[in-house]
Order: C-alpha cells, then sequence, then structure tokens
C-alpha cells in the first residue's frame, strides 16, 4: 500500500475519457480501503545493487538480504552459472520469480533463455528494452509477432512471459487516432501469452499516468517496478533516459501511489518490484521500503 501525494489533480494527469471496463476498475480501486499491503508481494529487482554484484556477487546477495527481502527479479547473473547463482539465493533464504533477459537473447537463443530460467526457478521471463533505435507502428507490428510465439514457448514451459516498456512506446502513431505503439502491441499480443510489467517511473515520465494506464488494460499488467519521480521532474519526454537526480526514495517524489497502488491492487498485479535508480540505493531502498510497509490506502 503506497501513496505519494495526498493531492487533487495529477499533474501527470492523463485526463481521457476511459472505457466502461477502465471506469469499474477505477471504483473498484476507490472501494479498496482495506488490502493485503503490497509490501506482503514486494520484491528488489537487483540491478539497484548492480555496482555491488558486479564487484562481488556475495556481498550483493548479503545486502539484499539484510534489506529484508525474499524476493527477487535478476538482471543477469553476474558471470556465475545461474544453477550457482540460484544456489547463492538460496543460502540466504531468497528466491528469484522473475528474470531480465535481452530481446536479442530471445530471438537467437530461446531454448537457452527458457533453459536458464528454468534453472533460475522463476516464474516470469521479462524482456526490458527493445533494441530498435525507433519504436513505431511498424516496430510495433514487428515486436508483437515475436512476443507471441515466445510467449506460447514460455507458457508451454510452465512460466509466464512480460515485457517492461520504458517510455518511448507511448508517442502517438502518426495518421492514427491518437493510439501509441505500446497501444498497438497490446492489441497485437494474445492476453495470457504476453502480459507487461509496469514501471511507473518511465510511464509517468513519458506523461501517462500509470494508474489510467493500468485501469485501460486491466487484464495485461501482472508485474511493477515501484520506483518514484522528483518533484519537479520533467514529464512528457518519452526518452530513453532521465537524469539521475530525477530517481528518488520512494514516496519523496511526485508519484500519486494512492491511484497507482489502488489499482493495481484492483487488477490483480501479482508482484512489485523496488527497484531504485537513485545515486545511493543503500541509504535509499530503506526509506522506499517503510514507505511502502506503512502505507496505507
Amino acid at each position: 500500500m503506497l501513496t505519494v501525494s495526498r493531492r487533487g489533480p495529477s499533474p501527470l494527469g492523463v485526463n481521457a475519457e476511459l472505457p466502461m471496463k477502465s471506469l469499474l476498475i477505477a471504483l473498484l480501486a476507490v472501494a479498496t480501503a482495506s488490502a493485503t499491503p503490497v509490501a506482503d508481494r514486494l520484491g528488489l529487482q537487483l540491478w539497484s545493487l548492480r555496482h555491488d554484484l558486479e564487484a562481488n556477487v556475495s556481498k550483493g546477495m548479503d545486502e539484499t538480504k539484510a534489506l529484508g527481502f525474499t524476493l527477487v527479479e535478476t538482471a543477469g547473473t553476474y558471470d556465475l552459472k545461474p544453477a550457482d547463482f540460484r544456489e547463492q539465493l538460496a543460502a540466504r533464504g531468497l528466491k528469484a520469480v522473475a528474470a531480465h533477459f535481452p530481446y536479442e537473447r530471445l530471438k537467437n537463443d530461446l531454448p537457452g533463455v527458457i533453459a536458464e530460467a528454468r534453472t533460475l526457478g522463476v516464474e516470469y521471463v521479462v524482456i526490458p528494452w527493445l533494441p530498435q533505435p525507433e519504436f513505431d507502428a511498424a516496430a510495433a507490428r514487428t515486436v508483437a509477432a515475436d512476443f507471441n510465439v515466445w510467449g506460447k514457448a514460455i507458457q508451454a514451459a510452465k512460466m509466464k512471459f512480460a515485457f517492461h516498456p520504458h517510455g518511448y512506446e507511448f508517442h502517438p502513431v502518426p495518421g492514427g487516432r491518437g493510439e501509441t505503439p505500446f497501444d498497438l502491441l497490446v492489441s497485437l499480443t494474445k492476453s495470457g501469452v504476453v502480459s507487461f510489467e509496469m514501471d511507473v517511473f518511465w510511464v509517468a515520465h513519458a506523461g501517462v499516468d500509470p494508474a489510467a494506464l493500468l485501469a485501460k488494460y486491466p487484464d495485461r499488467w501482472t508485474l511493477m517496478h515501484v520506483k518514484d519521480l522528483r518533484k519537479g521532474g520533467e514529464v512528457g519526454v518519452g526518452t530513453r533516459s532521465a537524469p539521475a537526480g530525477d530517481h528518488v526514495a520512494v514516496g519523496t517524489g511526485q508519484l500519486d501511489w494512492s491511484s497507482i497502488l489502488r489499482t493495481a491492487k484492483a487488477i490483480g498485479v501479482e508482484y512489485y518490484f523496488l527497484e531504485d535508480e537513485t545515486e545511493a540505493p543503500l541509504q535509499n531502498i530503506p526509506v522506499s521500503v517503510r514507505y511502502l510497509q506503512t502505507f496505507k490506502y
């Protein structure tokens, strides 16, 4: 349960009319006054401690345990074999439930990705980034076709497939009716085969209201990256990068966590991963965790 601001209209507000299904989700979210805290399903995206993990895997995993986490999402195995990485996690009471893999790896070696994910013991195989320099309608169609094939193969292996947008997917398609490449990607992929991991920072950075986007596609979002955007930080940009100082501890920025997390709960997001991209993760992660543990819807 989180909230970042007690305010009126969102500075990120997307006030477009929502379809009836989305309005029903919004009403359900408002009604969710008491529910299981997000902290009960909260893990750490290990990218948060990548510098320490790169220098010393054991140290990075010890830090993860010391921060109080039991669930993690991986972003590589830092030169360890997947079985050894899983063993290191298990020795500290940590379990990987999702793993990030590059788009190119799935394209070039899907069986290898599936084997590694099985070895890690994860539930989700996630693509966090697309290599296309311009993600337009044509790229969305190509990617959607790939995702449908890969999602079916991963589903056959008793796991789930998801994609993590980074904000550059939300610009209007030229000559369209207001739809974005992300909208095309959702419409061209199969529900139950391809799901999505919302990174609320990058969605907000693109100028999109995260809660409205969750409600727009209530059956497609299964995972979330929990991270905040500095008050006064620029939005409506939709680029692949942001100033380092725009990443802040959860609860200290401009995002409306009450709306975001109520909606996420209402649509059934399964796992929430704290991803800290601040310049001082070991100082800021505890701040974020405390906020999430004490947050009331």
